[in-house]
């Protein structure tokens, strides 16, 4: 069972007495080279979605019906496709739901019927001479050959084939889609080619090399086994005194679904290996993945974001297998012992000791988010209430989510994506059309194990109140710091571009595979600084709800102005060191060019 720092009403005393408030604005704390007491009145994100030429909305194909599938979508990715430099974006649409049921039927009928598909759109990002940039998107999905069939839930990417070009899995409710990127702007589907195929509901998949082959392998989180035909009709009762009201059930209704491993057999294609792996023995409804060496034994583990039931940490036995540990790992339900309605999840180093610790978002009212710190060796702690992060989140309902530096003061912090799956009551009482919108949050890492609340600071983007699911966190604009893309069910896509990041130095890293010229996702970097500390950051695309990352590693430096070194820990086993890498700019490191670092035994 999960250990837990202190009862939550010991801490809700010691957190009001040190004044620790929602309502305050974002207040500086030692970071890296960072002096006490500085403050900015800047808003931290500025909505630049129109300006950017996006024009994205959501359509979910509800009818009335609850179906469970339409509250769940959708994600989206930020990705490298064309090879310029810059971050495009991917963003899953929705069908009409129901046997029978046409756009007639839609409670919320799209204003375009031809929209109704996924949609590509190529950054075309501009830098002139004097820094200044100029962000614009041009939408390419037809050009691009991509043709999304399914009811989307989420995106996954990853090159696959290692020839250079970063490829799409996508997850639906339904078949799920692998498109290989042709390296000249288009792609072609090769879903039966590659046998990644599945045909169960998929939310959130992840790219990954477990078994360091060098060639990515692919994990796939199926979720419950809903269908129109054993649709389930739930009920609610309202305090307004209007009695019961149809309501979406609790996905425990439903029996859950085993997970998927997909092996890449080192010529891009792939075979199921999830009942060798183990991992589809045990099926809890998978929601949310983050892939990392959470023990630190130099080969990649996972660790999944279970729905109502308890979460999954899936420890790589290095022969090709896992094993579950998370309950004696202390991260399988709350410190409390409950298990909680995970849906995102990201893993980070938060507190600056060289070990992954997790984030999970939860249900609103009868739970909290959840914060599990990394002991070492892979044993966590909850501590979900002294961080601050608890109690500020008991009235939302989160889904997408990141440990990521927004004022690279060389510290993690958290935004979480909201927005709830049942009806809000006071929304309902208002007569609100679609009641479930909540505002999102964004939480500013203090130092020292604590967090603060920082939405009021956020920009006019944190007022609104939307139905947000996935959200994608990478650099857009190429300015040093991190940019958000948050996935709204039934409503616009908005792109966060970040106003206070490059105040702050940074180091920008792109690691490259010495053959294959790829991401070298699972790659692990250690950024050494003057007087012995190390900010440890990896290579990742996954994480969050349904949605994909940018791969590059930012890191944070505040106002340090120079690193001692660069260490890399590839997915291979072997470790590089390189001295003199620039700050405030993307740097590529290519395997093999740096200089050999000796490794224990028990990491090779």
């Amino acid at each position: 069972m999960c250990s837990q720092r202190g009862s939550p009403w010991v801490i809700l005393v010691i957190w009001a007495l040190l004044n620790v408030s929602p309502a305050q604005g974002p207040q500086q704390a030692d970071g890296p080279g960072q002096e006490e007491g500085d403050s900015t009145t800047t808003e931290i994100f500025l909505d630049a979605t129109r300006e950017a030429g996006i024009d994205f909305v959501h359509f979910n194909g509800m009818s009335g019906e609850r179906y469970l599938c339409e509250m769940m979508g959708p994600g989206g990715a930020m990705f490298d496709y064309d090879n310029d430099g810059d971050l495009d974006l991917y963003l899953i649409q929705g069908r009409m739901l129901g046997p029978g049921k046409t756009l007639a039927d839609a409670v919320f009928p799209p204003p375009n019927s031809e929209l109704l598909i996924d949609r590509l759109y190529r950054n075309d990002l501009q830098t002139h001479k004097a820094g200044t940039r100029r962000l614009h998107f041009t939408e390419v999905t037809e050009e691009s050959g991509i043709k999304a069939t399914g009811y989307g839930m989420g995106v996954a990417t990853g090159d696959f084939n290692n020839d250079g070009w970063t490829d799409l899995y996508l997850t639906n409710f339904g078949p799920n889609q692998m498109f290989r990127n042709n390296g000249d702007g288009t792609f072609t589907e090769v879903t039966g080619a590659t046998g990644t195929d599945d045909p169960r509901w998929s939310v959130s998949a992840a790219f990954l090399d477990y078994d360091r082959d060098g060639w990515l392998d692919l994990y796939v989180g199926n979720y419950v086994d809903f269908s129109f035909s054993n649709h389930k009709r739930c009920f609610s009762f309202s305090d307004a005194g209007s009695g019961s009201a149809l309501e979406y059930c609790d996905p425990n209704q439903y029996q859950p679904l085993p997970e998927s491993l997909f092996r890449n057999r080192g010529d891009g294609t792939f075979e199921d290996v999830s009942q060798e792996a183990r991992i589809a023995r045990e099926s809890n409804g998978a929601l949310g993945v983050s892939t990392a060496d959470f023990n630190r034994d130099g080969w990649v583990d996972i660790y999944v974001a279970n729905d109502k039931r308890p979460n999954h940490l899936w420890i790589n036995q290095k022969d090709g297998s896992f094993r579950n540990q998370a309950l004696l790992a202390g991260c399988a339900v709350s410190g409390e012992g409950f298990s909680e309605s995970s849906m995102g999840v990201d893993a980070g180093d938060f507190d600056d000791d060289g070990d992954e610790d997790l984030f999970m978002t939860h249900m609103s009212l009868n739970e909290k988010n959840t914060l599990y710190v990394n002991q070492g060796e892979g044993s966590f702690e909850d501590a979900s209430y002294p961080s601050g992060l608890a109690l500020p989140s008991i009235a939302f309902t989160g889904f997408g989510t990141a440990f990521f530096d927004y004022d690279n003061d060389g510290r993690l912090d958290i935004l979480a994506a909201n927005g709830h799956v049942k009806n809000v009551e006071a929304l309902a009482r208002a007569k609100d059309p679609f009641p479930l919108h909540q505002t999102n949050q964004l939480f500013r890492n203090l130092g020292k194990g604590q967090f603060q609340e920082v939405t009021n600071a956020g920009g006019a983007a944190f007022e609104l109140s939307e139905v947000s699911r996935g959200a994608a966190f990478g650099d857009v604009d190429n300015d040093g710091d991190t940019d958000v893309l948050i996935l709204n069910n039934n409503g616009p896509a908005r792109l966060l571009t970040n106003q206070v990041g490059s105040d702050n130095h940074w180091m920008g890293l792109k690691l490259v595979g010495r053959t294959s010229g790829r991401d070298m996702v699972g790659a692990r970097v250690a950024v050494l600084l003057s007087g012995g500390s190390s900010l440890w950051r990896r290579v990742r695309t996954d994480g969050s709800y349904a949605s994909a990352n940018d791969p590059r590693v930012l890191v944070g430096l505040g106002q340090a102005t120079q690193v001692e070194a660069v260490r890399v820990y590839w997915p291979d086993g072997q470790a590089e060191e390189w001295k003199n890498v620039l700050i405030n700019t993307y740097t590529k490191l290519l395997q093999g060019g740096g200089t050999r670092l000796a490794l224990p035994a028990e990491r090779r």
